[in-house]
């Protein structure tokens, strides 16, 4: 299986349909959608770095700014692998198989909003359960419970990077769970509370301007692109 190397993290280089292949060969995995916000983020956090690169881990090229540091690197991924539509395609194979998957992050009002939509999209599937974002999580031993109690296949957190990503971290071991991922706002789109960018956007990159034009307060996370750039270029040069 192919792998981009960017700053020592090890991206998954292939297309959607390798990258499902590639994740049935694992018992649990961890899917971190790596876009260059998150991926920048790691290098400043030893801890966030460790679940990166840990071996549960994979990364999967979330943006246009993760592309093209794959180029400059010198190892490109073949495609951008956007981490709503990996969510979709588990929740479609989940939905087939008859297996659950549980819901954690946003607001109450979003998160059970999404929990209704997926049900009318994909009536084969079993969501399990639900939790909005708004808790301790290192006190939240209800939830866990029932996680554990109803054994859902896909557990995927919407809590924002860093901490669904700590979150994961501190739970993966202890849940009967085998597919894991944080998926940032996408309850928020999946319930219909915001609107992805039109295909054509999607299709050119250009889908950041388009969230930007909507949700202003994106534009300095934006900064993290040219931060996160000018890093791999000086790495390759050095």
């Amino acid at each position: 299986m192919k792998f981009s190397k960017i700053l020592g993290y090890r991206v998954f280089a292939g297309s959607k349909e390798e990258l499902f292949e590639y994740l049935d060969t694992f018992e649990k995995v961890n899917i971190i959608s790596g876009n260059p916000e998150v991926l920048y983020n790691g290098m400043k956090d030893s801890e966030l770095y460790s679940i990166f690169t840990g071996g549960s881990s994979v990364i999967i090229p979330d943006g246009v700014g993760t592309v093209l540091a794959s180029r400059i690197a010198g190892s490109p991924v073949k495609e951008k692998l956007a981490g709503i539509e990996v969510m979709q395609g588990i929740i479609e194979s989940c939905a087939e198989e008859g297996q659950g998957i549980y819901l954690i992050g946003a607001k109450e009002e979003v998160v059970s909003a999404c929990a209704e939509k997926l049900k009318l999209k994909y009536p084969g599937l079993n969501i399990m359960g639900w939790h909005n974002g708004y808790f301790d999580i290192d006190s939240c031993g209800e939830i866990i419970s029932d996680i554990k109690e109803k054994k859902p296949k896909a557990v995927f957190v919407a809590m924002g990077s860093p901490r669904q990503d700590r979150f994961i971290l501190k739970y993966m071991d202890e849940l009967p769970c085998r597919i894991f991922m944080g998926v940032g706002g996408s309850f928020d789109v999946m319930s219909g509370n915001i609107q992805r960018a039109p295909e054509w956007m999607i299709k050119i990159g250009m889908e950041w301007l388009y969230r930007v034009s909507r949700e202003p307060w994106r534009l300095k996370r934006l900064s993290s692109i040219p931060k996160f750039l000018t890093a791999v270029l000086l790495h390759r040069e050095g």
